[in-house]
């Protein structure tokens, strides 16, 4: 009786295995002849600390101001034109702390997109940082991730 448990665990496990393969494969031919596109690499930030420079998968290298955010102007970097779940990249960045480089790098989940579009790292305080695919800049209010500015409540 165990061995049976036993197999038939075995025979689900891998025939939901192959379910997921054939799920993946059939979002990448529906994607077209090219499985990946080109994007734009922005950077919206949501602390009060400089970034001096950030990158997706070796892409980018813009600096962004306390609180600030901007379009997607560094090229170029290469996203799947299907999302998947479990996608992930690889951001590194440098936020000095005086001058004193402070380099951190985190692989970061890339969050569900329905279309292409550019790639915007959104970095937050205590080195949280959530990354988007989106056809409108960091600072729209169409943007996946509303952008506030800095906190009244802040002085320079």
């Amino acid at each position: 009786m165990m061995k049976r448990i036993i197999l038939l665990a075995g025979v689900l496990c891998g025939a939901l295995l192959l379910n997921g393969c054939a799920l993946k494969a059939r979002q990448l031919e529906e994607a077209g002849p090219r499985s990946t596109a080109t994007a734009q690499v922005g950077i919206v930030n949501h602390t009060g600390k400089y970034i001096y420079s950030a990158s997706v998968d070796g892409a980018g290298g813009a600096n962004m101001a306390r609180w600030g955010a901007g379009g997607a102007e560094i090229c170029c970097a290469s996203i799947p034109r299907v999302w998947y779940p479990g996608m992930k990249v690889l951001v590194r960045w440098n936020m000095p702390e005086g001058h004193t480089d402070v380099i951190k790098e985190k692989m970061v989940e890339v969050e569900k997109y329905d279309e292409t579009g550019s790639i915007y790292i959104h970095f937050f305080p205590n080195d949280e940082v959530r990354v988007v695919v989106s056809i409108y800049p960091g600072y729209s209010t169409s943007h996946p991730i509303r952008h506030y500015g800095k906190p009244k409540n802040i002085n320079p």
